[in-house]
C-alpha cells in the first residue's frame, strides 16, 4: 500500500487533473465527500487559489496561484514519504508506451482511405479495423500495466488508475465507442491525460519541457 494523501492536497490536485470541474467529478477521482470538496474551493477561492467559471462548460478551476500550491505539495508528498525515485520510474514506464497510445488514438479516429488513399475521418462502419484497434488496445494496457502497478504502490492516490482504465477498455469492447478518445468522459484517452499530467506534476516537470527532460537523461 502507498502513502495516503491529505485532502487539501487531494482537492487541489484533482482539481489540477480534471482542468474545470465541478466539486461532484474531482470528488470521484479519490471517493470525496463532495459537500466538503465544495466548501474547500469556497475557502481556497477567497485566497485566490482556485475560482468557479460559469459557461458552456461550469465549474472551478486553478489560478496560477492554486496551480503552484498543488504542485509543491504533491512534490513535498513524494519527497517526505520517499517514493519520488519510484514515482520516477514508474513515469519512464509510462513514458516507453506513450507515442504508441497516441497512434492508437489517431488510427481510432481516422481509417485507412479507399484504395490505400489518404486517412480519413473514422465513421466506425467498418467493424474488423475498429476490433483491430480495440485489440491493439487491449494490448497497449498488458504493456502499460507494470507502470500503473508501480505508482500504485507508491501513492495511494495513483492506485485507481488501473481500474479506470480496464472499465473504459471494457465499454470500449462493449460498444460504447466514445469510451476510447472522448474527452470529458472517463474514456481511455482523458484518463492517459490526466495520468501523464499527474507524473508530470509530481516530478516537476513542465510539459512544454518534456522532451529536453527526457534528453538531458538519455531517453
Amino acid at each position: 500500500m502507498g502513502s495516503t494523501s491529505d485532502f487539501r492536497l487531494l482537492a487541489l490536485h484533482g482539481l489540477r487533473l480534471k482542468g474545470m470541474a465541478p466539486a461532484e467529478r474531482v470528488a470521484e477521482l479519490y471517493n470525496l465527500d463532495a459537500a466538503e470538496l465544495e466548501k474547500q474551493y469556497q475557502a481556497d477561492a477567497e485566497s485566490d487559489l482556485c475560482k468557479y467559471r460559469d459557461g458552456r462548460v461550469t465549474g472551478w478551476m486553478l489560478t496560477p496561484a492554486g496551480r503552484e500550491a498543488g504542485e509543491a505539495l504533491v512534490r513535498a508528498e513524494a519527497d517526505t514519504a520517499g517514493v519520488t525515485q519510484t514515482i520516477r520510474d514508474g513515469y519512464h514506464r509510462f513514458h516507453e508506451q506513450n507515442q504508441d497510445m497516441l497512434k492508437l488514438c489517431t488510427d481510432w479516429q481516422m481509417s485507412p482511405g479507399p484504395d490505400g488513399g489518404d486517412p480519413v475521418l473514422n465513421d466506425h462502419e467498418d467493424a474488423a479495423y475498429d476490433a483491430g484497434v480495440i485489440e491493439r488496445l487491449e494490448a497497449h494496457h498488458d504493456q502499460v500495466a507494470p507502470a500503473l502497478g508501480i505508482l500504485a504502490g507508491a501513492l495511494d492516490r495513483m492506485a485507481g488508475y488501473d481500474d479506470r482504465f480496464r472499465a473504459a477498455l471494457a465499454k470500449v469492447a462493449s460498444g460504447e465507442m466514445e469510451f476510447f478518445t472522448k474527452p470529458i468522459i472517463d474514456s481511455y484517452h482523458t484518463i492517459w491525460f490526466e495520468l501523464h499530467e499527474d507524473l508530470m506534476a509530481t516530478l516537476g516537470i513542465e510539459r512544454a519541457k518534456e522532451a529536453e527532460y527526457h534528453e538531458q537523461r538519455g531517453h
